[in-house]
């Protein structure tokens, strides 16, 4: 006699099961890019963990290509290559420097992004239905960048020469420029703008940040700070500049303060996208999530360090101060 129960207890095993384990015969094929972190930063970690917590494992069912442009721009190409001709079956970037190489250089092969400003960036026209083969969480930081300088005016309530750190490595990332100046002017805050290429660059622009006598430097999110945040928390600290970052990772890595999305949670989100996919879902046919968890983090052995004492007003306002 058939057992409904059963019958119902192994179809519900099997839907929940990876697709590579049921009908790929070998591990898929995932690449991931990276602009600049290496295969071990926290939000890799954050991936790997959450693929394996849906039921893939590296090696049984998914085999992870990891590529590193080292922070510089010009490999990329290179790099999308190398991973096409691996025949990836879906492809990880956390920038859309990088999603637009890939974008141009494939068609077929889905992308999963994090970006801060998908349409914007012209990687898609629509988020509900992104369309092509390219879908991923979006952090809106192109939104949060004149919040994060009223918070160092706020901080630094003296504030009146501000440093702006950028790296040019998508077409609006000059828009934020100009909107954080418009920002600035409102706050009576005069601008210093700094642009940087590559991190050799980055010692001579806090040099030059201190020979324009700001009072604070304001790190624009860019995948190459991302991954040599601790080189620009320490030279911050060492120029006597307190600064403003956009992840939480940067205050967990020495630097004074950020406000911005929770980028494990962007990386655990882009897993999600790759699950489906993996399940036979069109990555055009995933709608953009914007993300919804915002934190500010407040690094008071960094405060101590440069003298600075942070205002109640924003301690009581912090996710987490890192003591």
């Amino acid at each position: 006699m058939l057992n409904l129960g059963a019958v119902v207890a192994y179809l519900s095993f099997s839907a929940s099961r990876p697709a590579s384990a049921q009908q790929h015969g070998k591990p898929w094929v995932v690449g991931v890019m990276s602009f600049s972190a290496p295969l071990q930063d926290p939000a890799y970690a954050a991936f790997r963990e959450t693929l394996r917590n849906l039921g893939y494992l590296e090696g049984r069912d998914v085999r992870i290509e990891f590529r590193n442009a080292e922070g510089h721009a010009d490999q990329l190409p290179r790099l999308v290559d190398e991973l096409i001709g691996l025949k990836a079956d879906v492809i990880v970037v956390g920038n859309p420097a990088a999603a637009m190489v890939l974008k141009r250089a494939t068609s077929t092969i889905p992308i999963v992004f994090g970006s801060s400003d998908p349409i914007a960036s012209g990687l898609v026209t629509n988020l509900a239905h992104p369309g092509g083969n390219i879908t991923g969480p979006s952090t809106m930081a192109s939104e949060l960048g004149p919040k994060r300088l009223q918070l160092l005016k706020e901080t630094i309530p003296a504030l009146t020469r501000v440093a702006i750190l950028w790296h040019d490595y998508t077409p609006t990332i000059g828009k934020s420029v100009d909107k954080l100046k418009a920002v600035a002017s409102s706050l009576s805050v005069e601008v210093k703008v700094l642009k940087v290429e590559k991190p050799e660059e980055f010692g001579a622009a806090y040099a030059e940040a201190s020979r324009a006598h700001v009072q604070a430097i304001y790190i624009l999110e860019s995948p190459l700070f991302y991954g040599h945040r601790r080189t620009l928390a320490a030279l911050a600290l060492q120029a006597r500049l307190p600064a403003i970052y956009g992840t939480k990772v940067f205050a967990e890595d020495g630097g004074l303060m950020s406000y911005g999305a929770d980028i494990l949670d962007q990386a655990r989100r882009a897993a999600g996208y790759v699950d489906k996919i993996l399940k036979g879902a069109k990555a055009g046919d995933l709608p953009i999530e914007q993300t919804t968890k915002l934190e500010l983090v407040i690094n008071l052995k960094t405060a101590k360090a440069l003298g600075i004492t942070i205002p109640e007003s924003i301690l009581l306002r912090a996710d987490e101060v890192i003591r």
